[in-house]
């Protein structure tokens, strides 16, 4: 057995954690020197009582590392520990780093230029619509977005970086033979193949739970040099990993929301204390170029990509150029298309089914 394959099976057992192993670590030369330690001298380590040691002194009995390491490689994974060159240097200075990273993908230099964007599960199109825009420009920009794939404002940062071509990290709460929420399976897949990379620090089969998702911000956070939230309650893991990111010394860039909508409580409350007010990306690009431990990779200024408006109809281009980002009525459309109602609804629901337009309450409609 190698140190790598001892550090993945410290990895999988129950109990354990990267802080005893630490540990363990200080007091023993290498992970496999732990899996052969006998009981007596495992207790000797701070935090690691007799039960831990136990675990550890019998770890085949709760483990099957073989059927993991195979299961990975057939999977296609990349393990990385510590003892790895390509191991995220911003987690290493965490102080819990993870022992194990299961990497879906690749990882890139380009990375350490990374940003994360969290939010709610529950969102508004107001959220969605800034998340993916933001997301979009900000990853245009050259800059790594890192977000945790759940349900909402997760999905739509991760949408953004693929619209605009970029990069995309999404941190699991779960193992990556566990994909949560399984909806997103086609936006991991995409991301792995060609913009990024699924990580997680769990063994492959680990389903979520309300740990693990915990355990997943402080990767979010501590990955990234600065952390953006877009839309969120007051209480939400969000919040959680905004507080972690603070406590690493990371800038908390904030979007505002009306003040009567629970939903925009957190970002609120965020910006109240301290967290930097955003309305563009350009504010952050501007705002982290002033920052002297916050790199930034050299680009040209953010340029928001033209959708392709070549295989449009007539009567579909000329409904789109009659909208804009600001919200457009029924009424208004009709005065400048010149267009009857029924041409114009069906033009507006196929540009809304090909992602160039939303529709909003009243209706009223904009672009994306």
């Amino acid at each position: 057995m190698t140190n790598r394959e001892a550090t993945v099976a410290l990895n999988m057992l129950p109990k354990i954690g990267p802080v005893k192993v630490r540990k363990l670590l200080e007091m023993l030369e290498s992970p496999l020197a732990i899996l052969k330690a006998p009981i007596n001298k495992l207790t000797n380590a701070p935090g690691v009582g007799n039960e831990t040691a136990k675990i550890i002194n019998n770890w085949e009995e709760h483990i099957d590392l073989t059927k993991e390491l195979e299961d990975a490689k057939s999977r296609n994974l990349t393990i990385l520990t510590e003892a790895d060159q390509d191991y995220p240097k911003h987690l290493r200075n965490m102080y819990d780093p993870p022992l194990a990273l299961y990497i879906w993908g690749k990882l890139s230099p380009q990375d350490q230029h990374a940003i994360s964007i969290v939010g709610s599960r529950k969102t508004s199109t107001y959220g969605r619509e800034t998340a993916r825009k933001l997301s979009l420009q900000l990853a245009s920009a050259g800059l790594t977005i890192i977000s945790g794939m759940a349900r909402g404002i997760d999905t739509y940062a991760h949408e953004g970086a693929v619209a605009a071509k970029g990069r995309t990290i999404a941190v699991l709460g779960s193992g990556i033979g566990q994909i949560y929420p399984p909806e997103n399976m086609a936006l991991a897949e995409k991301i792995a193949s060609s913009h990024g990379a699924i990580v997680s620090e769990f063994p492959i089969n680990t389903p979520p739970d309300k740990k693990t998702f915990p355990m997943r911000n402080r990767i979010v956070a501590a990955w990234s040099g600065a952390t953006l939230v877009v839309e969120c309650p007051k209480w939400s893991g969000s919040m959680i990993t905004a507080n972690l990111a603070t406590e690493m010394g990371k800038p908390i860039y904030a979007v505002p929301g009306p003040i009567d909508r629970p939903s925009a409580a957190g970002c609120n409350h965020l910006i109240r204390e301290g967290a930097t007010l955003v309305t563009s990306a350009q504010d952050i690009l501007d705002d982290l170029s002033t920052l002297p431990l916050i790199e930034l990779p050299q680009t040209e200024p953010i340029i928001t990509p033209k959708p392709d408006l070549s295989s449009l109809t007539d009567t579909e281009q000329l409904i789109y150029k009659n909208l804009s980002p600001e919200e457009v009525t029924i009424d208004q459309l009709v005065t400048s298309t010149s267009l009857k109602i029924p041409l114009l609804l069906s033009g507006l629901l196929t540009l809304e089914m090909k992602k160039l337009i939303s529709q909003l309450p009243g209706p009223r409609y904009k672009t994306k």
